[in-house]
């Protein structure tokens, strides 16, 4: 007797039968406590239920659908399926009369009350019929007095989660307060979920400070996300010894004394790429060397267990958790000049109109000639045989850089013509002093170099792509959905309000070729940052498959990441696929294993790298904050990169960004969603105007900037 017979006869009965009867007529002399538990375990998946008359009755598998529920600070929500894809079109809007109760990260049931049709803007509609798991285990918050003794409740404390999704406080125990003062930042553990009974109980499980300091604020921050700097010593320890292996050129292709190099930035310690240049003929072959991780960290040992649950390295300002221990990732497998190194190198061959052509892959050995940095290269691109850094990069001339620089900015234009979008990047440069606290946040500036090396690894992960598909072998791939038709109808709205000709938006069939033809008008009008994150928003999220299908944003058919397996485990994983394929193991047992490692792979690697941008964002605003602290009575110009019903959001020339509440505007404004503005009278504001504002208030616990307008746009 198992749960599915259990299933198969309550299906056979129809519903008639209540648990008794069921055993009775399908497993009499079978064990009864067996088949209680097994029932129950039924119950608790959705697969049966219990009918108010107490007959076992299968569930309407139609309309009834398990997810896990997303909660809004607002009351509502969203279900997104299971085994549903990571874009947001699939999941399901839940009123907040629809919850039934549900906290965030709650695994769920859903009827699906109504069906939203194919294009359509909005989402399907449904109630949560069943809550099947709390997976929210623990918040952090700030602790709290209460003001007043609750009737019937033994406490005196409560917990405010910082995470707004979180809709309720945490009661603690007196007996748990014991060195820890209101006002501390803390991490709880929920020991009671709030039902229509009581409310929620919790226990302190980590103090991280005083909650209003940044330190509370940013170690909090490491421990909502799962961010773990340190390993554990068996792993340091495992590193260190394979680090030691001497490395040979046995069985590999022997490229030292060839001009290969890399270019990075003057702090970057892990450098797993180098690159090297040959002509042939009218066209190129592009050699993309990286650091062969696989040759060291090999699949289930216990750094390999260590990787893939952090899924990738995680970069702050002041620090870095990376995903391999320093031994390995700024040690044996960092390409560091001068130094013998395993690699696994890809040769690409690129036409003289840009065209990927065959790949060739390789294990190799290679010395790296010198060690490129962005901003010196950046220079001999300007200044040629006057930049003070001729010297160090002489070898690289008369050829291998000329023909590097040639040959980027005929991928670049490539990349144009098939009119992969061009995004303005929001991305900041925060600048600390030695005592590691900000001291200057300016917008990233990408050079010649940086996007030159961009163009070569985009070259290289397509090529590597397009080599495992053609093979007929599992691949981790890099896939970017096609957006919703509606939610580029509501870009086409935003552009027409700006003045852009939104005509290449209404071809029947959408091509990036178009939303690109569109940013370049933004560009042009000055007005491509707030373009790029209203387009931002409208476009799928990027995510890691073991299904081929195209990068929509690169328009691209076939694409994986390739180039970064120091930091990366998607690219861990296609660097192990590639070696069974080179080292002659692809065989049926092999092949099918690596299908199930890179489904799981993606997987992971997909639910890692949105914890780890989670992390970086929440750390790189609270810097943000501390910075702007400093500047509070100040004034500075900005534009409004987003607009809400209770104020308006501007982003200040540094890339700092507040709130600009309505109330503290003159007037009774009303907000237009579909033009996205905020309007009194002939007063209006709306996405991308320029406005000066005044730096109000910080408020390091939320990491919220607030605002007050200064000057009007004009």
């Amino acid at each position: 007797m198992d749960k599915t017979q259990i299933l198969n006869a309550v299906n056979d009965s129809g519903g008639r039968l209540t648990s008794f009867e069921l055993f009775e007529r399908y497993f009499k002399g079978e064990n009864y406590d067996l088949f209680g538990t097994l029932l129950g375990e039924l119950e608790s998946r959705g697969e049966v239920v219990f009918t108010k008359k107490g007959r076992v009755a299968p569930t309407d598998r139609s309309n009834i659908v398990t997810g896990v529920f997303q909660a809004n600070p607002r009351g509502f929500g969203f279900v997104r399926p299971e085994g549903a894809d990571k874009s947001r079109d699939s999941d399901i809007f839940i009123s907040a009369y629809s919850t039934s109760g549900a906290i965030n990260e709650d695994l769920v049931q859903v009827k699906i009350t109504r069906k939203s049709g194919r294009g359509s803007p909005d989402n399907d509609e449904g109630s949560i019929v069943r809550i099947l798991e709390h997976r929210l285990k623990s918040v952090s918050g700030t602790l709290y007095e209460l003001s007043s003794r609750i009737r019937g409740i033994n406490s005196n404390f409560y917990v405010h989660p910082d995470n707004e999704k979180v809709a309720f406080d945490i009661l603690i125990p007196e007996t748990e307060i014991v060195t820890c003062p209101p006002g501390s930042k803390v991490e709880v553990e929920i020991t009671g979920y709030p039902d229509g009974d009581g409310p929620a109980w919790g226990k302190i499980i980590e103090i991280f400070g005083e909650a209003d300091t940044f330190g509370a604020a940013y170690s909090a921050i490491l421990y909502d996300n799962d961010i773990i700097i340190e390993f554990p010593a068996d792993v340091e320890e495992e590193a260190r010894r394979i680090s030691a292996r001497p490395v040979t050129a046995e069985g590999r292709l022997d490229l030292r004394g060839k001009n290969i190099f890399t270019i990075d930035s003057i702090s970057a310690r892990d450098l797993d790429d180098a690159i090297s240049i040959e002509r042939e003929g009218d066209g190129y072959i592009l050699g993309v060397h990286i650091a062969d991780v696989a040759e060291y960290v090999k699949m289930h040992s216990i750094i390999d267990n260590e990787a893939y649950a952090r899924g990738t390295s995680v970069y702050f300002p002041d620090r870095v958790a990376p995903m391999l221990p320093k031994a390995l990732s700024n040690g044996c497998c960092s390409l560091n000049a001068g130094e013998d190194k395993y690699a696994l190198s890809a040769f690409i061959r690129i036409g003289a109109d840009g065209t990927i052509g065959e790949t060739e892959l390789a294990e190799s050995v290679i010395s790296t000639v010198v060690r490129g940095v962005y901003t010196e290269m950046n220079d001999l691109c300007e200044k040629g045989e006057n930049s003070e850094f001729y010297a160090k990069y002489s070898r690289l001339y008369p050829d291998d850089f000329p023909s590097m620089i040639e040959l980027y900015r005929i991928l670049e234009e490539k990349s144009k013509d098939r009119g992969a979008l061009e995004l303005e990047s929001d991305e900041a440069e925060i600048i600390l002093d030695g005592d590691g606290s900000v001291i200057d946040i300016r917008r990233a500036d990408r050079g010649i170099t940086e996007r030159m090396i961009e163009q070569f690894m985009l070259a290289a992960n397509e090529g590597v792509a397009n080599w495992l598909f053609w093979q007929s072998m599992p691949c981790v791939y890099r896939v970017h959905d096609e957006p919703n038709p509606e939610k580029i109808n509501t870009f086409s709205v935003f552009a027409h309000n700006l003045g852009l000709d939104i005509t290449p938006l209404r071809a029947k069939t959408l091509h990036p070729k178009s939303l690109s033809t569109v940013l370049n008008q933004a560009r042009e009008n000055g007005v491509a940052g707030v373009a790029s994150n209203v387009l931002l928003r409208a476009l799928s999220k990027a995510r890691y498959d073991a299904v081929c299908s195209p990068h929509f944003g690169l328009a691209i058919e076939k694409y994986c990441h390739f180039t970064s397996p120091i930091r990366r485990y998607p690219d861990l994983s296609v660097h192990r696929i590639v070696k069974t394929i080179l080292h002659g193991e692809a065989d049926a047992d092999n092949v099918s294993e690596l299908e199930d490692f890179a489904f799981d792979s993606a997987e992971a690697s997909s639910e890692n790298e949105l914890r780890a941008l989670n992390a970086e964002r929440a750390v790189d605003a609270l810097y943000r904050c501390e910075y702007m602290s400093r500047h509070i009575g100040e004034t500075f110009d900005g534009v409004i990169s987003s607009v809400m019903r209770f104020g308006f959001f501007v982003e200040l020339d540094n890339t700092c960004e507040g709130l600009v509440p309505v109330a503290t505007l003159d007037g009774y404004f009303e907000y237009n969603e579909r033009t996205m503005s905020l309007h009194c009278g002939r007063r209006r504001f709306t996405l991308g105007q320029r406005v000066r504002v005044e730096i109000e208030s910080v408020n390091m616990t939320e990491s919220k900037i607030s605002m007050r307008l200064v000057e009007e746009p004009k």
